[in-house]
Formats: C-alpha cells, structure tokens, sequence
C-alpha cells in the first residue's frame, strides 16, 4: 500500500529528479532541478520533430496547454494569461501599451530584476519618468514608503514579488490597494515567486503578473507568461506584438493590427515550442505534488536553515518574518562567490547574488539536504559575514 500521503514533498518527489544521486541541490532560484518528466516532454518533442515533420497542430495544442498550466498555478481564466517567450517579453508588451503623454510617472523599486528596471527606463524615450523607491536596511519595502511615490500621475507601479537578490517579499494586496487609490495599475514580477508562493490572482486585484517556468516550476528557460486582469487591463493595446497576438492568427493578414480582445493581444511570434513541452511536463508534477504543500515544507526548512545559520555566528540578508520572505534565504558572505565555490566542491549547488549566498530549496529537498549544508557552512564558517 502506498504511503506516500505520510512523506514530505522532498521525500516523496525527490526520486524524480535525477541530479540529487550526486549532488545536494538548491538552486532553485536561478534553474529548478530537471526531472525525469520535463526530459521525457523533450524527448517527445524531438521525437515528432524526427518522425512527423511539422506537427503545427499538435504544437498549438501544447501552447494552449501551457496557457492552462500557467493559469492553475495562477488560478486565473485561461483567456486571462498570454504565452511569452519571458518575464521581460511580457513586460515589454505591457510596457509598450501605455501612452506616457497624460500619466507619465512608473513607480519601481530598489528590489527589481534589472530587466523590469531596464524596460521602463527604455520608456523614458516615450515621456516616462521612472521612480525608484529605496528599500529599508534589513530588505524590507513598506507601503508607507511607496505612498510618498505614489500620486495622481502615476500610470503603473511595478513590482516584485519576491528579490531575487535577498529573498525579501512585499505587501502585494496592500501596494496594490495603494496603486489603485490613486488610480494607477500594477505589474507584479512573480518570478521567484511562482510554484513555491501559493498566487490567486482572482482573489486579488493585480493587473498585470509576469514569470517564467524555469526556476520554481520546474521547467527550462524560453518561455514564460503574462496575466492581464480582464477587468482593468482591456483597454490596453501593446505596439510590441506579431502574429499570435492577432484575433485570427489563420487570417494571415497583412493590411491591418486586429489584436486579440484577451490577454493573447500581449503575444507575439512562433511560440516557443520545446521549453513550452518542458513547462507543461514541470507544472504538471509541480501540482501534483501540491504548491501550497511545497510552500509549507519550504518554510519549515527555511526557518530551521535561519536558526542555524545565526546560532553559528553568521546573519542572513533576507527578513525572518515568514510572511515578508520568499522560499530563497539569502547569507551573508565575506566572499559569496568563493563560498559557492567551496560548497560546489562538497557537491552542494548554491548561487550568489550581490554579496549573497543564495540558499533555495524547493518539493524535492529534505532535510538531510539543509543538514549537508550546515555541515559545510560550519567549515567554512570564516566565509560568512
């Protein structure tokens, strides 16, 4: 008889995942863990590229069912939720929607991934004024600092969900209560977020979501999504499109912009058909093995993972409040990319980012995983800040 309802999601998925034979992985803030499905889903793909030629139909079908994928994780409509080729494809349709001549103000924030920074500043061409709002010392970005930004010519706050440099986590229904008191929209980068943070965007008021399905749902880098709340965003046309993005891609027409009246109008080209196998496969096992169930386990390890690390001397740069972090805890390090290193010879896979060790488990890590990890952290304990 099967027991498995008794185990923890990392003892009970960690089969699925080949690289734990041979390494203590968690990494999954720059490139979730492959498993056995998501290499079956390219092999399939490969397969009926080498046997059948085009399958076009086939390979819309998948898309759709990325489309649907994303939109569980989501709990989204569907209609709601354009394929992408990337978090940044996604914003750069959002972004080139606006017309900055009447509100011209987007409010962003010091925890940004460079490219959501990157894209509104390119706006600056267009009439954008682009505000950055600070974070506290301790990582930290408060609603009340937020609200000094915030006014009546802000046209969107943008957003993220959780830093990917320190693990810190906003407010969202609170910054989004703000934006729309004050009649502007949000764009919410959910991408170290997704498929380890449970997201109802129906049962909040977000308008805008971005993310990819390389890092916390399990897939491979290429391609990604964007949600636009049909009942604030409708009015928005992008000018960054192309022919997925029409209302009737088999018209093939050339003499006219007839975009999609749902959230495909923020589409563009071919989609990308191999990560979109690769997204479909990781989500898939990412649900059945349960997102808030992941959740849960991940804040267990991570909270276990903090005591250590400050009872051995050392401090993390992400806060200690479940409820203002993501499931990547963030330490503090003499020499980040030197403590990777060291880890890496011990067959751990950690990353860094801006003086950070970043530490991120996910489903399939266990325990005896976070345990290997303070081992070694304890060794090299004169690397730690």
């Amino acid at each position: 008889m099967d027991d498995s309802s008794n185990l923890t999601p990392g003892e009970s998925a960690r089969q699925r995942f080949p690289i734990f034979q041979n390494r203590v992985y968690l990494n999954s803030c720059s490139q979730g863990a492959l498993s056995d499905s998501v290499r079956a889903a390219y092999e399939s793909y490969l397969s009926g590229l080498e046997s059948e030629g085009s399958q076009w139909d086939y390979w819309v079908s998948c898309t759709e069912q990325a489309r649907r994928s994303f939109a569980a994780v989501l709990h989204a409509d569907p209609d709601s939720v354009a394929v992408t080729t990337s978090a940044s494809a996604g914003a750069t349709a959002v972004a080139s929607a606006f017309d900055f001549a009447g509100r011209g103000k987007v409010v962003t924030t010091s925890l940004e991934f460079p490219t959501i920074g990157q894209i509104w500043h390119a706006q600056e061409r267009r009439g954008a004024k682009i505000v950055h709002v600070p974070a506290a010392a301790d990582n930290t970005l408060s609603v009340d600092s937020l609200a000094a930004a915030v006014d009546e010519q802000t046209a969107i706050v943008s957003i993220t969900h959780v830093c990917y440099q320190n693990g810190s986590r906003l407010d969202i229904d609170a910054i989004t209560k703000l934006a729309h008191d004050n009649g502007a929209l949000v764009l919410l980068d959910s991408y170290q977020a997704a498929g380890a943070v449970p997201i109802d965007v129906e049962g909040s008021a977000v308008d805008f979501v971005v993310g990819g399905a390389l890092k916390y749902l399990l897939g491979s880098p290429g391609v990604g999504y964007l949600y636009a709340n049909p009942h604030t965003t409708g009015h928005l046309v992008p000018t960054t499109t192309g022919w997925f993005a029409d209302e009737d891609v088999h018209a093939m027409a050339i003499d006219r912009y007839r975009p999609s009246r749902d959230a495909r109008r923020f589409e563009s080209g071919t989609p990308p058909i191999p990560p979109i196998f690769a997204a479909v496969a990781g989500i898939e096992l990412l649900l059945e093995i349960g997102i808030e169930r992941t959740a849960e386990h991940v804040r267990q390890l991570n909270d276990w993972l903090i005591d250590e690390v400050v009872a051995m001397g050392g401090s993390v740069a992400t806060p200690t409040d479940p409820a203002r972090r993501g499931p990547m805890i963030a330490v503090r390090a003499l020499d980040a990319d030197q403590l990777v290193g060291r880890l890496a010879e011990r067959g751990i896979v950690t990353s860094a980012r801006a003086g950070n060790l970043r530490i991120s488990p996910h489903c399939y890590n266990t325990a005896e995983d976070i345990e290997q990890l303070l081992v070694a952290l304890r060794a090299h304990r004169a690397l730690l800040n």
